[in-house]
Protein backbone atom coordinates (compact mmCIF):
# COMPACT_ATOMS: atom_id res chain seq x y z
CA UNK A 1 0.00 0.00 0.00
CA UNK A 2 3.31 2.24 0.52
CA UNK A 3 4.23 1.79 -3.14
CA UNK A 4 0.60 2.45 -4.35
CA UNK A 5 -0.16 5.46 -2.28
CA UNK A 6 3.70 6.61 -3.20
CA UNK A 7 4.55 7.22 0.81
CA UNK A 8 7.91 6.26 2.32
CA UNK A 9 8.14 4.58 5.70
CA UNK A 10 9.11 8.52 6.71
CA UNK A 11 5.86 9.87 5.53
CA UNK A 12 3.49 7.42 7.29
CA UNK A 13 5.81 7.74 10.54
CA UNK A 14 4.98 11.26 10.55
CA UNK A 15 1.52 11.01 9.73
CA UNK A 16 0.49 8.44 11.79
CA UNK A 17 2.82 9.47 14.58
CA UNK A 18 4.42 6.20 14.98
CA UNK A 19 8.06 5.10 15.45
CA UNK A 20 10.20 4.40 12.33
CA UNK A 21 11.48 1.23 14.39
CA UNK A 22 7.79 0.43 15.11
CA UNK A 23 6.56 0.74 11.47
CA UNK A 24 9.54 -1.26 10.56
CA UNK A 25 8.69 -4.00 12.84
CA UNK A 26 5.10 -4.03 11.04
CA UNK A 27 6.23 -3.85 7.90
CA UNK A 28 9.02 -6.73 8.17
CA UNK A 29 5.34 -8.98 9.50
CA UNK A 30 7.67 -9.15 13.58
CA UNK A 31 4.74 -7.57 15.34
CA UNK A 32 2.77 -9.85 17.84
CA UNK A 33 -0.02 -7.75 18.02
CA UNK A 34 -1.09 -4.55 16.49
CA UNK A 35 -3.67 -2.05 18.78
CA UNK A 36 -6.53 -0.82 16.67
CA UNK A 37 -5.91 3.10 17.19
CA UNK A 38 -2.86 2.39 15.70
CA UNK A 39 -4.61 0.18 12.60
CA UNK A 40 -7.05 2.78 12.62
CA UNK A 41 -4.25 5.58 11.97
CA UNK A 42 -2.06 3.65 9.39
CA UNK A 43 -5.65 2.85 7.46
CA UNK A 44 -6.73 6.59 7.76
CA UNK A 45 -3.50 7.90 6.15
CA UNK A 46 -3.08 5.03 3.60
CA UNK A 47 -6.52 5.55 2.60
CA UNK A 48 -6.80 1.46 2.64
CA UNK A 49 -9.00 -1.18 4.94
CA UNK A 50 -7.18 -3.56 7.65
CA UNK A 51 -7.38 -6.68 5.19
CA UNK A 52 -5.02 -4.66 2.61
CA UNK A 53 -2.17 -4.19 4.71
CA UNK A 54 -3.03 -7.40 6.98
CA UNK A 55 -2.22 -11.15 6.14
CA UNK A 56 -3.04 -14.13 7.95
CA UNK A 57 -0.26 -16.47 8.30
CA UNK A 58 -0.54 -19.86 10.63
CA UNK A 59 1.45 -20.41 13.67
CA UNK A 60 2.50 -24.40 13.09
CA UNK A 61 4.13 -24.04 16.35
CA UNK A 62 0.79 -22.96 18.36
CA UNK A 63 -1.17 -25.83 20.22
CA UNK A 64 -4.17 -26.69 19.86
Amino acid sequence: MLAIRKKSLTELSQEVGITMANLSILKKGKARAIRFSTLNAICKVLDCQPGDILQYERDDEAKS
